[in-house]
This record gives C-alpha cells, structure tokens and sequence, in this order.
C-alpha cells in the first residue's frame, strides 16, 4: 500500500507494507558564496563570460532561464536546477521501482526522463546460481521481480541514442527491498559517497540512492552468501517509529536544502529527540533540528 505524507510528519508505517512518501514542500537555504536566482533574472552583464546550462544572452546581459543555484566554472556560467530529472552516470546506485515486465527486461521507475531498463542477464537468479538465462527464465520472471517491487541497482550502462539507463544488480548488495517506508527527494541533495547502504546507529537501515529515490526499513545483517534479500518479517512497533522519525529527519534536510548523507541524518535524528515523530516537521522545529546539520554542510562545524 503506498501513502502520501502530508507536512505533519510520518507516523509508523504498518509492519508489513512498503510506505511511499514525497517532500512536496522547499525552502531554499542561501548559504555562504551560494547565489540564488530565478527565471529572468540578470546574472552578470559582465560579456567575459560564456553561458552554460540554464543560461541565456539578452541585450547583451547573462540571464537565468530557470530556477536555482548560479554555478561557475572557470569562465562558463550555468545555473543548476533546483528540481530536475535525475541524470545518471555509470556507477551510481539507484533506488527504483518496478514498472513493467517485458520481453527479457523490466522497466524500472528512477526518476529519470525515461523509464531505466534491467536486462534479465542482469540479474542474479534466485540462490545466486550463475549462469546463462533461459527461455523457462524468462516465464517466470515475475517471480524474481513482479511490478510494484522495489529494488536497489546500479547504473551500468548509458545508452547513446536517448540516455536510457541500463542497470543491474549482479552484486550481492543489490536486490529487491522488503518491507519499509519509500520517499523522494531532489536528486541533486544526495551527496555521492562510496557507500550508499547505511545501517544508523538507531538501528534502521537506509538506501539512499543518487536518483533521489530513498527506501528506509529494519536493520538486517547481511548475507554475503546469496543476493541480497529481505524476507517478510515483522517489524516491531518501536522499530517502525524510529524509522518514522529518519523519514521526517530527512525530509527536514530536503525541506532546508541540505545535504542528505549519513552523517546529517544522524545529526537531524539525534536533535529531534525531545520531539514527537509528528512534530519534527513544523516550521518551526525545522529549523531547530536541523541547525547542526546546517553547520556541517556550510563548513562551520
């Protein structure tokens, strides 16, 4: 079953579903040497400068073509949307859902302009058998991954033709997701590290994957000797409300604009402990929860 969380905040999701949450609301944080700029807006008149993206020239004068932060490289210019289509590189980690079951491929949900692809020979059969997939593979396809599923994966290949992403998730690591609690951020706010799997100190697991799509459920240990997988378990009640107060921790991050990675997590997590679940995300408390957050991002912790 897949809910909307309004701006009160999360309460625990059921034990035994996967809860789908977005952050509908933005509140741009103007930081240190950070400037913010709208649609037509002047951003130099300076014609030393070359426009990159988001740009364009108009009497002579730079201008903004959309919303977001003015970025400057070199002698090129371009402004980065505050709200995009993720764009993938080779090697990212992703969070996706499944879309369709096709012919020895799935259509997978990433956030991106087009639908990602994952190959059948992209996978991992169930046990972890290696070897080449048949056609009796290819009927029962749906009992490896069946639409609706989660699933985390990392971006193998880019195609030339439309930017399509192709994927897979041969490494142990990668898989479908179990039960836990789904949401979106904007994919520019998940900072790219060489681990996206974490295990909190509160004892709940994260997934943050660089398209912006984060799954969030119970610790569990790994299994280096089969894929990774998460059997339908139940989860306990205080469980469920730790989870419940990471969601709202992140969303409080996206809120202000901040960087999402482990470490501001635990910081927003930690702050937010003399407040109910429901109550971290009132404007107020915002601001309050997430200020060691703010420091650290701004280089003033």
């Amino acid at each position: 079953m897949d809910t909307t969380a309004d701006d009160a905040g999360a309460t625990a999701p059921d034990a035994t579903t996967t809860t789908t949450t977005t952050t509908t609301t933005t509140t741009i944080v103007e930081r240190p040497g950070m400037r913010i700029v709208c649609p037509g807006d002047v951003i130099t008149e300076d014609q030393g400068y070359m426009r990159g993206h988001g740009t364009f020239i108009h009497d002579g004068r730079l201008l903004a073509s959309v919303a977001g932060v003015v970025e400057r490289v070199n002698k090129v210019i371009s402004v980065r949307p505050v709200r995009t289509r993720y764009v993938g590189e080779i090697g990212d980690v992703v969070v996706g859902r499944i879309m369709q079951v096709g012919q020895r491929r799935w259509l997978v949900d990433t956030q991106s302009r087009l639908s990602s692809v994952l190959k059948l020979s992209s996978v991992n059969l169930p046990g972890g058998v290696l070897r080449r997939k048949s056609a009796s593979d290819e009927l029962t396809m749906r009992q490896v991954l069946a639409e609706g599923d989660l699933i985390s994966a990392e971006v193998q290949a880019i195609f030339q033709e439309d930017g399509t992403l192709s994927l897979h998730t041969r490494s142990l690591r990668y898989g479908r997701l179990g039960p836990g609690m789904f949401m979106r951020v904007p994919s520019v706010l998940v900072r790219r590290s060489k681990n996206h799997f974490h295990t909190l100190p509160c004892g709940v697991a994260v997934v943050l994957g660089n398209n912006g799509y984060i799954w969030i459920g119970a610790s569990m240990e790994e299994d280096t000797t089969q894929a990774r997988e998460h059997d339908q378990h139940i989860i306990t009640e205080e469980t469920r409300r730790r989870m419940a107060r990471v969601r709202n921790a992140i969303s409080a991050l996206a809120h202000r604009m901040l960087s999402i990675f482990d470490t501001t997590i635990i910081f927003t997590y930690d702050d937010s402990a003399h407040l109910e679940e429901k109550e971290m995300l009132h404007p107020e408390a915002i601001a309050t929860i997430t200020q060691r957050a703010y420091l650290l991002c701004t280089d003033q912790l």
